[in-house]
C-alpha cells in the first residue's frame, strides 16, 4: 500500500529564514520548485517532495528530523557545492559499507541547512540502490 515517501516537511519561525530555505533548496542544491503559495512550497527531490512552510505553531519539540538523505551520484560535488555557498559541512564524503544482508556498499556526506536540518547525501553503490 505504501509506495515511498510523499514529502518531508518543515517549518520556518520568520520570513528571513523562509526567503534562505527557498535560495539553499532551489538556488545551492538546485532543486525544481513544483508548488509555491503564499507562506510555502514544495521542491521536487527526485523520489520524494520537500515541503517548506512559514510560521503556524513551530516548536522545537515539533516534527524533529533527526536528518533525511538525497540519493546522489555525487555526494563530493554537492558537498563542495554546499561549503562554497557557507553552509556547515558536519561529514566529509567517505565510503561506508553498512553490514546488512546483503551489504550495502555507499559514499556519503553530511551538511547542515538553515534550519539546523542534517542533509545526508547518500550514493548507494549496491545493485537495489540503483532503482532511483
Amino acid at each position: 500500500m505504501i509506495k515511498g515517501i510523499h514529502h518531508v516537511s518543515m517549518r520556518c519561525r520568520d520570513a528571513g529564514k523562509f526567503a534562505e530555505m527557498k535560495h539553499f533548496y532551489r538556488d545551492v542544491l538546485g532543486l525544481e520548485i513544483v508548488r509555491e503559495w503564499e507562506k510555502g512550497f514544495m521542491a521536487e527531490a527526485g523520489n520524494c517532495w520537500l515541503e517548506i512552510m512559514l510560521g503556524g505553531n513551530v516548536s522545537d519539540q515539533t516534527g524533529i528530523i533527526r536528518h533525511f538523505a538525497f540519493f546522489t551520484d555525487q555526494p563530493d560535488e554537492l558537498i563542495e557545492t554546499v561549503r562554497k555557498a557557507g553552509y556547515e559541512i558536519i561529514e566529509e564524503p567517505h565510503d561506508i559499507c553498512i553490514p546488512s544482508d546483503p551489504e550495502i556498499p555507499a559514499r556519503i556526506a553530511f551538511c547542515r541547512g538553515p534550519l539546523g536540518e542534517e542533509i545526508e547525501f547518500f550514493f548507494d553503490r549496491s545493485e537495489n540502490g540503483k532503482r532511483f
